[in-house]
């Protein structure tokens, strides 16, 4: 028998009268108020994970809260009528505090995971609904914790359906845009069709996931985990895991920070956050061969080397002078501009010559994963907000320097655009003015508009529609909505009330490389 339904079990039969622990103290409390939900090993069951990877930048303070009062619009229960104020407290520092070894999760795990909802077989040839399937948005609302599918014509949700438990907002799609992947932060990959609006697969590729990619070809999901230290690859049909990478190099193992596809080099790309160094890794089984040690001769059929792979899945290591947290491609696919979140530079990677060619001046924590590009004066410019800075700075691509650092009215999340609208739109969500959206003039580097959406709640994260005439703009509160805009007027369309939608994604954009939006 599997060992964590054995744990599970034993979690469910401490439960039961006369059973209760022989031992006292927040372990024997965790197992029998917790672990049926959350798992014996704390790894995560019908209740996400807790270990401090998972659980992210909560506080104590806010984890005694919630062991209290539970959490509204789930399964989790309040314990004030159980449990004392000091027992609360030592449970809580018992899931804050990381465990005694370092928890794994093997392939074995991820396929005692897997669930198949719908066959292939079974998916519908054509979509069930009447909306034009490259102007639908994934709608991911982490309020309860439900995933919206919305018609980008009619504004008119098509489906809605749970998530798994903090769901990521980065929604990736298939190359043809009929499915949408899903990862959330303890590890679950979910595939959705949006053709047929019925699950198709999910599987727990890990314990705590940085973020997803999908090949340029829709054959492969990468999935980048933290905990354990890996990079999983999946098939992009069903799943089915493929391989697992440990994230090793010499200077020691390493969480990965982020992964994305890079089309034109059949590779994924991901960032360490632990060891200065990216890698690239093939999708294609013809790539290679890529030298990871000592080479005595390179000539071809007479390769003398250590380490050198090729074809599907090679790994090449591309040594850097420090960790990236997050990055950006140039529209080429070229160079990747990345920066560490603790520094004031950034940098331009080669991936061709594989090192790094321009530093960029980039203060106040760039949120690189949200940057966009455009055409400024015949040369191509791009902009990232900053997470720690009341500023946008646009730069230059080609000599990498500086063009404007636009004054905002307080540190923003996001920024997005579209190659039909002369404007791009960036948030101050990080800030007390965190209700407002600022509309810059991408031709002018003005800002010519503020929105304040909903007047006191956090306003955020743009999408526009995929002709560009409309822009959404999250209210990120639990009884948040979506606020439709006229991107040329800039008038408000119309409001959908949702459970803070933290994301929300348009196929066509996504699937054809929008510059205004990520990738």
């Amino acid at each position: 028998m599997h060992a964590r339904i054995v744990l599970a079990m034993a979690a469910l039969i401490a439960l039961l009268p006369g059973t209760a622990p022989a031992q006292e103290g927040p372990a024997a409390r965790y197992a029998e108020h917790c672990a049926a939900c959350h798992g014996g090993d704390r790894l995560g069951a019908i209740g996400p994970a807790l270990l401090p990877d998972n659980l992210g930048r909560m506080k104590p303070a806010d984890a005694v809260a919630l062991i209290a009062g539970g959490r509204p619009a789930t399964q989790m229960p309040g314990f004030a009528d159980r449990l004392s104020g000091a027992e609360i407290a030592d449970l809580a520092a018992y899931v804050l505090a990381p465990p005694a070894q370092e928890p794994a999760w093997t392939e074995a795990d991820m396929v005692a995971s897997h669930i198949i909802h719908t066959p292939h077989a079974a998916l519908v040839t054509k979509p069930v609904h009447n909306a034009d399937p490259l102007n639908l948005f994934t709608v991911v609302e982490a309020g309860d914790h439900h995933v919206t599918i919305l018609d980008g014509d009619s504004f008119e949700p098509l489906a809605r359906f749970p998530s798994r438990f903090a769901l990521h907002g980065g929604v990736k799609y298939s190359p043809d845009g009929r499915l949408a992947y899903f990862a959330s932060r303890d590890g679950w990959v979910s595939v959705y069709d949006l053709y047929g609006l019925v699950p198709v697969a999910e599987i727990r590729a890990g314990i705590n996931t940085r973020n997803i990619a999908v090949s340029a070809d829709g054959r492969f999901v990468a999935v980048g985990n933290t905990l354990p230290r890996t990079l999983v690859l999946l098939d992009a049909r069903d799943l089915t895991p493929l391989k697992t990478i440990p994230v090793v190099t010499p200077k020691g193992s390493a969480r990965v920070s982020a992964v994305y596809a890079a089309p034109p080099r059949k590779s994924f790309i991901l960032a360490l956050k632990d060891v200065p160094e990216i890698w690239e890794i093939a999708t294609d089984e013809n790539a290679g061969p890529v030298y990871d040690g000592f080479v005595h001769s390179y000539e071809k059929g007479m390769v003398e080397a250590v380490g050198a792979q090729h074809g599907l899945f090679a790994v090449r290591r591309i040594e850097l002078e420090e960790p990236l947290d997050d990055f950006f491609f140039d529209p080429s696919y070229a160079n990747v501009i990345g920066a560490s979140r603790d520094g004031g530079k950034g940098q331009v990677v080669n991936l061709a010559v594989g090192r790094r060619i321009a530093e960029v001046d980039l203060p106040g924590m760039p949120h690189l994963g949200s940057g966009i590009s455009w055409m400024l004066d015949g040369r191509r410019v791009m902009a990232t907000p900053h997470l720690k800075g009341a500023a946008v700075s646009v730069i230059d691509m080609k000599n990498w320097k500086t063009v404007r650092r636009i004054d905002t009215l307080g540190p923003g999340f996001f920024m997005r655009s579209h190659e039909a609208t002369p404007y791009a739109w960036t948030d101050a969500s990080l800030s007390p003015r965190r209700d407002t959206i600022e509309i810059i003039d991408k031709r002018t580097l003005e800002i010519v508009r503020t929105l304040v959406p909903s007047p006191g709640k956090t306003a955020s994260h743009v999408e526009f529609t995929r002709d560009g005439r409309h822009a959404l703009v999250s209210i990120w509160e639990d009884d948040g909505a979506l606020v439709v805009y006229d991107t040329a007027s800039f008038e408000e369309v119309k409001r959908l009330p949702m459970r803070k939608p933290v994301g929300k994604y348009n196929v066509f954009n996504k699937t054809r490389y929008s510059e205004g939006t990520s990738h």
